[in-house]
Parts: C-alpha cells; sequence; structure tokens
C-alpha cells in the first residue's frame, strides 16, 4: 500500500488511550450546549426529576436529557430512536453526555413531559441574546407556514366536507339499489349470492349515513364549524398550491433580521396570518427587549385594524398594501393617482380639484369617509379616465392616517421586503429539509 495514506490498525493497543475531548474541537457547538444547560437552574424551569428518587432504579439527570434534545434538533436528528442511536455511535454526542446512551423511550417521554420546562429553556437563551446585546438592530421579520398534523384529512370534517360525503354516499345508495334491482330479476345461485352481498353494502352504506348525519351536528355545534377526529386543535387550512389544503397547524416565528435568530413564536390553529400581525409583534418586542421594534411582514398580514392595535405599543409594522382594485386593468386612475392633503382634509385629483369631506349620514355605521366633489365631475375633461359613475367618490378609513404612516416607513426602506425573506423564510426551509412534511 506504499505512496497511500495508511490508517492504524484497530486492533492496536495504546498504553494511554486518546481521550473523548481530543475528538471535539474548541469550537464545537456541543461546547456550547453544555455550557449553555449547565449555567440553567432545570428545577426553576419546571423539568422533572431534578430531585432523586430515594427508591428505586437510578434516574438520568434532565440536564443530560435536554442536551440529547438540543443536540438533535441543531443536527435535525428529531427522531427518538434515531437519536438513541446516535448516543451510542456519535463522538460529540458522546463527548456531550458523558458516554451515556438513554434508550428512545426515556428520551420520548422526557419530551413528552417537559414541554413547558423546554419552552422555558429557549426562553433562556433569548434571555442570553438579549444580555449579549445581540438585537440591537430592533428589526424583525414575522411570517407564517402551515405545518401537517396527524390528523388525516379523511379524519376532518367541515360542513361542505360533509354535505359533499353525503352527496356521494347518496348516489352510492341509488347505484347499489338499481343493481339490486336488477339482480331479483335474475334466477340462480349467483343472483342469490349478488343480491346478498349488494344488500349487505348498502347496509353499510346507510349506517355511514347515519353516521354522517350524526357528524353534521357536531360539525353545527363547534364554534368553527370544524371537527378533527385524532387530532382535536387541528383545522383544515388552504395553502399556497391552487386548489390544495392540509389538516395542520400555522406556525407563526418572528425572527431577527441581523442575527437570524428565532426570537418569538406561536402555533396556532388559524388559517390565515390576517390576525397575527399584533401578538407576535408584541411577543417579539417583548423578547428582545426593545422599547421600539420594527416588524416586516408579507401582504399576507394586511389589516387595518392590526397595524391600528399596534400603534402606541412601540411596534412599528411594515407591510405592503394590497391593492384587489380593478380600476388599472379598466383603464381608469387608481387610489395612488389621486393625493390626500392632511392638514386640509381634502383629496386632489388628477385634473387638481379638490375633492372634500361630505357630510356623514345618519343611519351609516361603518367609520368610513366619504370625499367628493359636487360639481367639478360633470364638466371634467379626464372623466373618462376616472370614473363611470357621475361622480367619482373616495371612501376613507378613519385611521388612514395609521396607514399613511406605515407605508411612510416602507418608503424609507425599499429593500425591507427583500430583508423579510432572506431572514424569515431561511428558518422555515431548514425545517422542511428536517421534517420533510411541512407545507407553505
Amino acid at each position: 500500500m506504499g505512496r497511500f495514506v495508511e490508517g492504524e490498525d484497530r486492533r492496536q493497543s495504546f498504553l494511554l488511550p486518546a481521550s473523548l475531548d481530543d475528538y471535539v474541537t474548541e469550537d464545537n457547538p456541543v461546547r456550547v450546549v453544555e455550557a449553555f444547560i449547565d449555567e440553567l437552574d432545570l428545577a426553576a424551569l419546571g423539568f422533572d426529576g431534578v430531585q432523586p428518587a430515594a427508591t428505586g432504579r437510578p434516574a438520568y439527570h434532565p440536564s443530560t436529557l435536554l442536551k440529547i434534545y438540543l443536540y438533535g434538533y441543531l443536527n435535525r436528528v428529531q427522531s427518538s430512536r434515531r437519536l438513541e442511536r446516535e448516543a451510542q455511535r456519535n463522538i460529540e454526542l458522546m463527548w456531550l453526555t458523558g458516554r451515556l446512551a438513554p434508550d428512545f423511550k426515556t428520551i420520548a417521554d422526557f419530551r413528552r413531559d417537559n414541554g413547558a420546562g423546554i419552552r422555558a429553556a429557549c426562553g433562556q437563551f433569548i434571555e442570553l441574546c438579549r444580555r449579549l446585546n445581540l438585537f440591537t438592530k430592533a428589526i424583525v421579520a414575522i411570517d407564517g407556514s402551515k405545518f401537517k398534523a396527524v390528523n388525516n384529512r379523511d379524519k376532518n370534517y367541515t360542513v361542505a366536507k360533509v354535505a359533499k360525503r353525503m352527496e356521494q354516499v347518496d348516489a352510492s345508495i341509488a347505484r347499489y339499489l338499481t343493481a339490486l334491482d336488477q339482480a331479483d330479476r335474475q334466477d340462480g345461485d349467483i343472483a342469490e349470492a349478488r343480491t346478498e352481498r349488494i344488500t349487505e353494502k348498502i347496509a353499510g352504506l346507510r349506517r355511514q349515513m347515519q353516521a354522517l348525519k350524526q357528524m353534521e351536528q357536531q360539525v353545527q355545534a363547534a364554534p368553527d364549524k370544524q371537527v378533527s377526529l385524532t387530532d382535536p386543535d387541528a383545522r383544515s387550512m388552504a395553502t399556497s398550491g391552487r386548489g390544495t389544503g392540509v389538516v395542520g397547524y400555522n406556525v407563526q416565528t418572528a425572527v431577527d433580521a441581523e442575527h437570524h435568530l428565532i426570537v418569538a413564536y406561536e402555533v396556532t390553529n388559524v388559517g390565515h396570518d390576517r390576525t397575527q400581525l399584533e401578538p407576535m409583534g408584541l411577543k417579539a418586542q417583548a423578547a428582545t427587549g426593545c422599547e421600539q421594534i420594527t416588524a416586516l411582514a408579507d401582504r399576507g398580514y394586511f389589516n387595518g385594524e392590526q397595524v391600528l392595535a399596534c400603534e402606541g405599543t412601540g411596534v412599528l409594522p411594515c407591510v405592503p398594501k394590497t391593492d384587489t382594485s380593478s380600476a388599472a386593468q379598466r383603464g381608469f386612475f387608481t387610489r395612488h393617482d389621486f393625493v390626500f392633503d392632511a392638514q386640509n382634509d381634502h383629496y386632489i385629483c388628477p385634473a387638481g380639484q379638490k375633492l372634500t369631506r361630505s357630510r356623514p349620514r345618519p343611519n351609516r355605521k361603518d367609520d368610513l369617509d366619504e370625499y367628493r366633489h359636487l360639481t367639478a365631475c360633470f364638466t371634467c375633461a379626464l372623466k373618462p379616465k376616472c370614473t363611470p359613475d357621475k361622480l367619482k367618490r373616495f371612501k376613507r378609513w378613519k385611521h388612514e392616517g395609521v396607514m399613511d404612516q406605515m407605508q411612510a416607513r416602507l418608503d424609507r426602506m425599499p429593500d425591507a421586503m427583500g430583508i423579510r425573506r432572506q431572514t424569515v423564510e431561511h428558518p422555515f426551509a431548514l425545517s422542511r429539509r428536517g421534517w420533510e412534511a411541512p407545507t407553505s
């Protein structure tokens, strides 16, 4: 084997065996995991088993199991069975646990019984990042992604799904009744056996119909008109693919734009993001410890009430407006062509005319003001490009000034949405690679 790099004889004995510490470099992340967990007060964080039992078989210390758990998530190893194998063969994990190798049941039970403690430990990590001044920029990006639950789609019921399945069962019963009628007109043993088989199928379909009627009552009684049998909290949600959906959860995260650290998260069963801007913004603000933060989010979070709720809290949302108007496609001026003069409370149209606020009607219950010009529109040369109606009417939300301030912040940050994409979508991409199941 000359001229090749040769390995050592695996049967060779050594007088002084190599230490495990020699195989773990000084900058290895497991040293950080070790130092961080050793400084935690696990009893105060709510972990079970910190004080050993006086009798029975000795247990593993929670710190050992927490080290295995965090190591697994750092290296995309979530399965308790895989973590058991890694503890037996992985040198980094051997170093971290002192060559301890708990079985998969012990690891799974620890994860199941210490959810609150694990969340508290993650909170301590955020606190450490805050003490290290890692959140000084005070810019966070917020986004959500839908993760599939263990609940199969066939075990999830909505009003539409129940109605469709009842229709399918009705059609099947009608088809079998026709086949039964045909079999009754035939003689012989084969016809008799076929009649008996069809009769059993019809009876089964009628039992299924009865179960669907009971499920219909449960769905109607549910607050959100939806029932999941396997995972009661899971909900059916639409996804980005046309005509697709997933039964699962909407996971929200807020990520620091400078160091790409997840500072806050929330798991909801609401299938949209329109009501998540304020709660996620406040969570991120509390986690970073900053009096004022800038929250970047995509159009899915655009909601006037949510933006207004952030006013005065120190959360400065930056969310692009959703434009659902078809004026541009029809050849008309858009809302951007009308300039609002806040000081004088009127709009200036492309023809230079002023659209003033009209007197509110006594029966109006909304919070929209209407702006119009009573005479100029009749003789205006630009009217064919302005409106097909007699007068151009503009409706403005009473708190539209808050939206204008948000738009001004976006104008001062032209790369805001680029920062958002490269910040908050990255953790979800890594999650998909690790779990190989979530759907966006």
